[in-house]
Formats: C-alpha cells, structure tokens, sequence
C-alpha cells in the first residue's frame, strides 16, 4: 500500500459516501496499524487505519498505478530544510520549511509552515521559463 495511488471512501449525508483520490507515502513507524495519507482534494498529511478501510472496502488502491521505486541518489534532496514562500491567491503569503522528501517519488516534499498545525504534501516541479 506504502507508494501507492488510493481511492479512498468517506461516509457524508443520508449513506452517500465521498471518494478522495490520494497516496500513502509510508507507515507510521511506532503505530504498525496506522498508514500516512494525502488526497489531491486536500493537501494535508493524515493518518488513518487504512487496512481497517481496506478490509472493509473503503480503501481501494488503483491498479494501474505500481509502487514507486525508491532512489537513494544522495544529492538528490536539496530541498529538505529550505525556507519557501507561499504566495495565495489573495496575495498573501506565508513562510514555511521543507521538512522531508518523499523517497518514492522525489519531486514531492512535505512542508510545515509557521503558526500552522499541519503539514503539507506538495509535488514541486520546476519552473521552465
């Protein structure tokens, strides 16, 4: 499951449920049962029991997606604790710091910026002018 594209079902209003495409991008290292989760609608790091969805069928992982190969090429990672800025839509921005890259696919980076509790799971690609 660890690299892998799910689907991923919520329970709304009235027994409807709700599906959210995201990755696992690794298990939580002193929880066994607990999975790290991000969904396209929501940038966020969660953490769930995703074999309890999955075995419940709540949880699916897309087939046409294989897990991804981890790279160790060591200078890879140049961005893991930069400072970067966020600018809104509104124009306003806010500072943060690149925390840790995803070895399965090494564009994304999670980033925690300051006065907010979360952390964020972005794909960062270069800019091509």
């Amino acid at each position: 499951m660890v690299g892998r594209a799910v689907e991923h079902k919520f329970d709304v209003k009235h027994g409807c449920k709700d599906n959210w495409r995201g990755v696992v991008p690794s298990q939580v290292p002193i929880m066994k049962d607990w999975f790290y989760i991000t969904y396209e609608k929501d940038p966020v790091l969660y953490i769930y029991r995703l074999l309890d969805d999955y075995t419940e069928g709540n949880l699916r992982i897309i087939p046409e997606t294989p897990p991804a190969e981890v790279k160790s090429d060591v200078d890879s990672d140049i961005l893991t604790g930069q400072c970067v800025q966020f600018t809104r839509s509104d124009r306003s921005k806010k500072i943060g710091k690149v925390i840790y890259q995803f070895p399965a696919k090494p564009s994304v980076y999670f980033i925690k910026f300051d006065g907010d509790v979360h952390i964020y799971f972005y794909d960062l690609v270069e800019k091509i002018r």
